[in-house]
Parts: C-alpha cells; sequence; structure tokens
C-alpha cells in the first residue's frame, strides 16, 4: 500500500507542493485542506454571515420604509456595506449598512430637499469621511462627549419610537418631533374605532412582544434571530386571517436606484443642504467610531483602525450617494450579533451582503408580503433600546451634569431638530467642561488683629472672575492682607490682571499694601535638561 504514493489514503500531513498527481487523482479530498489552511475560519465566519444576514434583512427594509424612501434602498445600502466596506480596513468584525440612528435625518431631509438630493447628500458626506480619515481626524472622534452621543441617539429614539406609532395605528404622522409627540393621544383615539387600524396596532403589538420575549424560546428556535422571527410570524398572521393591514410597496431594486442628476447639485450653493451634510458627516462617523469601540469590547481580536475605519465608512457612503441609496453607519446590533455568532474576520461581513444582493435580485416579490406594522414594531424596539433609561438614573446618581447634558440633548432633538440638538448639547459639554475645570477655592483667616490671610487654590480663570473679586472686595480695607496665589494650578491672563488692579487699590493710604504671593512655578517634565 505503501509503495504507491500518488493515491495515499489518509494522509497524516498536508501533501507536499510537487504532489501534482496526487491532486490530480483525488480533486475533492486534497482540495479542503487547501482552502481551510488559506481559511482557517472559514466556516465560523459562514454561519456567522447568515446569522448577520438575517438580522439584518428586516432591518435594512424597516429603515428604508421609516426614512420615506423605497424599501430596496435600504437593501442597496445594506449590500454596500457589507461587500464594499466589509472588504476595507478598520474594523475587522464591525458590520455596516442603513442604520436606526439616521432614519430621522433621512426622514426630515427627503421631506425638505426630495429624494434626488439625498445622493448629493450621502455623496458629499461620503468624500467628507474619505478626507477626515486620509487627515488622521478618526481619532479625534472619540473626544466627542459620551453624554452628547447618548442624548443625541436617546433623542432618535424618542423620535422614532413616536414616529413608527402611526404606522402602527395606520395613521399619517406629523412632520415634527413634538407634533408626533402631541398627535399621539388623538390618533389613539381615532384607531379605537377603526377595525384596520386596531389589527395594524394588535400586530405591531404583537411583533414587539415577540422581539421581547424571543430570548425566552427554546435554544432551536433561537437559532432564527429574533427580528427575522418577529417579521415571519407576522406575515404568516397576515396570510392566515387576511389582516386589512398595509404591506411594503416593491419598485425592484433597478428601479429604486436612481443616481442623484446633475441638477440636484445645485443646492450645494444653499446653506440648509450644507447643514444638513455636515450633520450627517458627524453623526454618521460619530455612531460608526462609538460603535466600534463597543465591538472591540466584544472580542479579543485585532483592534479598530478609526482612521482607516472612517476611510473605510466614507467609501461605502460614497458609493451609496451615487446610487441614490441611504446613509450607513456601523451597526451595533448587526455587529453583536457577528460577533457572538462566532465570526473571526471580515469574511462574515462580506458574505451577508453577498446574501443581501442575492435576495434582492432574486427574491423581490417577497418584499410585498412583509406587513409595515410589524416593521413598525421592529423600529420601536430599536428606538426603545437607543433611550439609557437605567443608564441616565445611574448618571443623575453620579454626575448631575452629564444627566443634564444627555436629557437636554435628547429633548433639544425632539423639540428643534436633529442638527440643532447636537449643536445644543455640544455647546452645553463645553459649557459645563469650563465650569468644571474652573474650579476654584478661596480660604480667607481673619483672626481680628493683624493681617487678614486670602488664599487661592485652583484654577483662576475668567469665568470664576466674579466671584473672586465680589469675595476680595468684601475684606477690611483698613487692614493689612496677604493674598497667597501659590495653590493655583493657572491663572488665566484676565485673573491676573484683575487681581493685581484689586491689590492696587484695595488698602487705603497709610496702610500696608497688599502682599502677594506669586503662583509656584510650574515642575519641568522628567527628562527635561536644566537650563
Amino acid at each position: 500500500m505503501n509503495s504507491t504514493p500518488p493515491t495515499p489514503p489518509t494522509p497524516p500531513t498536508p501533501p507536499a507542493p510537487s504532489g501534482s498527481s496526487a491532486s490530480s487523482a483525488s480533486p475533492a479530498s486534497p482540495a479542503s485542506p487547501g482552502l481551510i489552511s488559506r481559511f482557517p475560519h472559514l466556516r465560523r465566519d459562514f454561519a456567522a454571515s447568515l446569522v448577520v444576514f438575517l438580522v439584518a434583512l428586516p432591518l435594512c427594509v424597516g429603515v428604508a420604509v421609516a426614512s420615506g424612501v423605497p424599501a430596496e434602498l435600504g437593501l442597496v445600502t445594506g449590500i454596500v456595506g457589507g461587500i464594499v466596506t466589509g472588504l476595507m480596513r478598520g474594523s475587522s468584525l464591525q458590520v455596516s449598512g442603513p442604520a436606526a440612528g439616521l432614519t430621522v435625518l433621512v426622514f426630515e431631509a427627503v421631506k425638505e430637499f426630495g429624494l434626488p438630493s439625498l445622493g448629493v447628500i450621502v455623496l458629499c458626506c461620503g468624500l467628507l469621511q474619505i478626507l477626515m480619515g486620509a487627515l488622521r481626524l478618526g481619532r479625534y472622534f472619540r473626544a466627542i462627549s459620551v453624554s452628547v452621543v447618548e442624548g443625541m441617539l436617546a433623542g432618535i429614539g424618542l423620535v422614532l419610537i413616536a414616529g413608527q406609532l402611526y404606522p402602527a395605528l395606520a395613521a399619517k404622522a406629523p412632520d415634527s418631533g413634538l407634533g408626533k409627540l402631541a398627535g399621539l393621544p388623538g390618533a389613539l383615539l381615532d384607531a379605537l374605532g377603526d377595525g384596520a387600524a386596531l389589527s395594524s396596532l394588535a400586530l405591531c403589538a404583537g411583533t414587539v412582544a415577540v422581539l421581547l420575549l424571543w430570548r425566552l424560546a427554546p435554544a432551536k428556535a433561537r437559532t432564527v434571530p429574533g427580528p427575522l422571527a418577529a417579521v415571519g410570524l407576522a406575515t404568516a398572521a397576515v396570510a392566515v386571517l387576511g389582516l386589512p393591514v398595509a404591506t411594503v410597496e416593491v419598485r425592484g431594486l433597478l428601479d429604486s436606484v436612481q443616481p442623484p442628476p446633475l441638477s440636484a447639485f445645485g443646492g450645494l450653493a444653499g446653506a440648509g443642504l450644507l447643514g444638513t451634510i455636515v450633520a450627517f458627516t458627524l453623526i454618521a462617523s460619530a455612531e460608526s467610531l462609538f460603535s466600534a469601540a463597543a465591538v472591540d469590547r466584544l472580542h479579543d481580536g485585532p483592534r479598530t483602525r478609526y482612521d482607516q475605519e472612517l476611510v473605510a465608512q466614507g467609501a461605502g457612503n460614497t458609493l451609496c450617494g451615487l446610487l441614490g441609496a441611504l446613509p450607513m453607519t456601523a451597526v451595533i446590533v448587526r455587529s453583536a450579533a457577528n460577533v457572538q455568532a462566532g465570526a473571526r474576520t471580515k469574511t462574515s461581513r462580506v458574505l451577508h451582503g453577498v446574501w443581501l444582493l442575492l435576495f434582492a435580485a432574486l427574491l423581490p416579490d417577497v418584499l410585498a408580503l412583509i406587513p409595515v406594522p410589524a416593521l413598525a414594531g421592529i423600529l420601536i424596539h430599536s428606538g426603545a433600546k437607543l433611550v439609557p433609561v437605567r443608564a441616565l438614573a445611574a448618571l443623575w446618581r453620579e454626575q448631575r451634569g452629564e444627566a443634564l447634558v444627555l436629557a437636554a440633548t435628547a429633548l433639544s432633538i425632539v423639540a428643534v431638530s436633529m442638527f440643532e440638538g447636537v449643536l445644543i448639547g455640544l455647546a452645553l459639554a463645553v459649557v459645563k467642561t469650563a465650569w468644571e475645570a474652573s474650579h476654584l477655592r478661596l480660604e480667607v483667616e481673619d483672626k481680628g488683629a493683624g493681617p487678614v490671610e486670602a488664599r487661592l487654590s485652583g484654577n483662576a480663570t475668567f469665568l470664576r472672575l466674579p466671584r473672586i473679586l465680589d469675595s476680595l472686595e468684601s475684606l477690611p480695607q483698613d487692614r493689612p492682607v496677604r493674598l497667597d496665589l501659590s495653590g493655583l494650578h493657572h491663572l488665566d491672563h484676565a485673573c491676573r490682571t484683575a487681581l493685581e488692579n484689586w491689590a492696587a487699590r484695595h488698602s487705603t493710604p497709610g496702610t500696608v499694601p497688599v502682599q502677594v504671593t506669586a503662583p509656584a512655578p510650574r515642575a519641568a517634565p522628567a527628562g527635561t535638561p536644566a537650563a
């Protein structure tokens, strides 16, 4: 047996490169070890890609419908996020696609500028992301206040929940965030006497219930992702019971893809469109990079390279803009599902994009069977997870300033708009940080006789100047004063000038002038040569 090398039964080691005759004799057997050696994690990545595909499919469709665009455009963004962004460097296990976090902003942009301009907005957003990544600005997004980002997501979640309750009630949603909240009681009262509206609401409530209870299902059933199970059960219920509810409108993949016409680029001359582009860029970039940081905590593989990830997101958004599709971000739901399903390399996210492409190309009519209230239920569930109720309660107990920034950002987004709400949140975060950085303590020691001792410690900035001067000007003018500044870590120019002026004019004639002890000089960094 061993004297005939061309046909060994089960070789203990991989065949030598020169063993070409063995490969020709039995092509299937040697090919598998060769494929496994090149892609050692292919089996796990293949299984994970199916899980991510099943999670992404209903979310892609739901986000598109909620954004007021054809459902197929959500699939296009998912395909680009999987195949194009998935092939690029940055974060190996993070999955990109249309995100619920941008739904409100996309809806407002389409309503104000029209669907053709959406491609222009997304295209410019992608180009800006590529530029920021090339300039190595990706790491600086980690400096954005977490309270602002969480407040942004909370505001989006509130508007998303309020907006999706209207499709659940078979009603038309008002335009503004406050209008959506104010109109809910009336929409609910109108639905009580409408059988079709009650059927729609029941289907939406059932979808949310399945999503909440799916973790209690048997282990074999949980191999199907919750969102897909909820949509599948809702679709089956509509077919069996003949419920009079709206379903997704289907236009076809090629008919939905509409590159932006040249006339749409004329809007770039207006401040409104430019502001929307900036909002898309900042929010999409921040959400993607914060998602990358969260995904890095879920696995022990290669860490995210933030600048390269920003370029990858930009490349995907540039292509989505050229196709007239939705903007993309990294999506924590899909990314977490990818990691938990056992993915090891970027192969899983690329394959999930391939499955989305095959579905959109071969089974587009299946979309027409999906009930709109079921998609509304999925987005209501997603929006609720964006509102950090427990985290906000804990934050209020520990750092009330951060909790106020979070709440103010969320409420501003609901009351005004996404862009203005984020700007308000950033401004509040800067003011809060500046106020805390200017922490100052003034101690006055007056023994009734002799000089009055005044000691300043902390950071003396112009923000605390009124308090400093009020306290110092209340000191008796007929007594010597010793002002000790040695405890100050920082003394800005405004405070220094004001203290010098106060010391010069404080004492009455014949009184010893104010004695000032200057701040201690800063210690030289270690390794700095002496002068």
